[in-house]
Formats: C-alpha cells, structure tokens, sequence
C-alpha cells in the first residue's frame, strides 16, 4: 500500500502491459505500452511508447524493429478503445484477438490504488520508460518524468480535479494525429491547455506544440497554453534553450518550471470552473 494512503481511499483496478516480441522463435520481447482500466467503472486510460529515446531503446534490443508500425500504435490502439466506448474488458478482450504476432498483450495483473491517471504513470516508468542507473533528478529530463512531477503539484494545490487530462487534439488538427495534451482547463471563458516539455531532449517537441498550439487556437478563439518545463531555461547559456523559449513565445506559450509551478496552481485555482 502506497505511503500515505488509508485502505478505504483505494480501488481495484487491472492491468496489461504491451509488448513488442519482433522474433517469436527467440520469445524475447520488450515492454511498449501499458493498458490500465478500473473493471468498476469501465474506464480505461492507455499509453504506448511516444519520445526519441524509447524507441532508440527498442532498436538497440531490436535492430531489425518494425519502426513504423511501433509509431502507429498509439494512433491503432486509440482507434479502437474510441469504437468500444466505455466497455474496456471489451476492448481488451477483443485486442487480444485482433493483435499481430509480434505485438501482445501479458497477462491481466491485479492491483490497488487511489487514482487511476496517477498509476497509469507509475506503471509507465516502472515498465516501459528507459530505464535508468537511479531515481534522481535527472528523470525530470523525460516527458514522463515532468508529467508525474506536475501532477503531484497540482495534486497538493488542490487543482487536480477541475483538470482534463489527455486531450486528443486530432479534433483540432488532423484525424488520426496521436498526440494528446497532458492537462486542460477552463477558466473564465477561456480554454487552457498545459504541456510537459523536455528541455534536455528533442527541440521537436516544441515545434509539435507550437503547431498545436495555432491549429487550436484558429477553432478556440479564446485559449492559452503553458510548457511545464523541467528546469529554469537558460537561453543566455544554451542554445538549445534559446531555440525552444523563442519558439513558445512567438506562439504566444507561457513557460513554467517546476520550480515554479505550485505557485502558478495557487494563482489559477481560484479561476477554475470546475470539472463536471
């Protein structure tokens, strides 16, 4: 039982983990993705791999990997989870039939816990995510690591129900676009959308969300974005720093460390509408 948590705060909920087996002779695989669903309620949350290094990883176990059909995933499995609706043991079920050789399913796993998007993210680092030496502060660096971290943060100021959480945003831009947007919210008449964004890894991340960004702004008159960032930038001594700060702010895209990020959830707080 998680620290903290009393046995009457947690649900049941199930698990699969996604796996990517390109040799079925050889029965060696590598995880990609996490199913998650609350066998109550139906609701089903899912995440495949999505950044540069988890797919560098699987080639290097892998270097004959079926590259394109790993970034089509996302897009395949979302497709599907919208045609079954609520019924995610139906969804599962017909996954299990539908799956090529080389992508599968493990067994269904069994576990307690509080919130559903909170474990999602845990299962995620402790299976999928590149693995590293330790646990410090340089999982930050990740996308992942930046998610989880801000979800603490709006978790102790008090903001964490009055968000949406991954948005699809192929209504705004293109239909079958997999990216979703990690939190949104509205206030005052306006639409607000927060990103994580690595600093330290692929500079193409924020061209996504600067594109993002305008397509979604030319449907939603009114809304405003924020870059959760890892660190403090830096653009005086990192060019790489520069590029991405000049990018979001030619867009129009605040840009909030962690450091700072309680303190911009205490002064949104008392805007929000709440998430009904």
């Amino acid at each position: 039982m998680p620290e903290g948590q009393s046995a009457q705060a947690l649900r049941p909920f199930a698990y699969h983990i996604v796996r990517y087996m390109p040799n079925l002779l050889r029965d060696e695989w590598v995880n990609v993705g996490i199913l998650l669903f609350d066998p109550a309620s139906g609701r089903l949350l899912q995440r495949l791999v999505e950044e540069e290094p988890e797919f560098t990883r699987v080639k290097r176990l892998h270097p004959n990997t079926d590259e394109e059909l790993l970034r089509r995933l996302s897009y395949d499995f979302t497709s599907q989870s919208a045609a079954a609706g609520a019924n995610a043991q139906a969804y599962i079920a017909r996954l299990q039939q539908t799956l090529s050789n080389t992508v599968q399913l493990s067994p269904q796993t069994g576990l307690l816990a509080e919130d559903l998007e909170a474990e999602l993210d845990r299962l995620y680092r402790d299976h999928v995510e590149v693995p590293r030496q330790s646990r410090s502060v340089e999982d930050l660096g990740s996308r992942n690591g930046i998610r989880a971290e801000a979800s603490k943060v709006f978790r102790g100021t008090g903001i964490w129900p009055r968000l949406e959480r991954r948005l699809r945003v192929e209504e705004f831009t293109y239909p079958g676009d997999p990216l979703r947007l990690d939190y949104g919210y509205r206030r005052n008449g306006t639409r607000g959308f927060v990103q994580a964004l690595s600093l330290s890894r692929d500079p193409g991340q924020a061209k996504v969300l600067a594109f993002t960004a305008d397509a979604i702004r030319q449907k939603i008159e009114h809304s405003e974005f924020v870059a959760v960032t890892e660190a403090e930038p830096r653009p005086e001594e990192n060019p790489r720093h520069r590029f991405i700060l000049g990018l979001l702010e030619t867009r129009g895209i605040g840009v909030v460390p962690l450091g700072r990020l309680a303190e911009w959830s205490y002064r949104l707080r008392p805007t929000l509408r709440n998430n009904n």
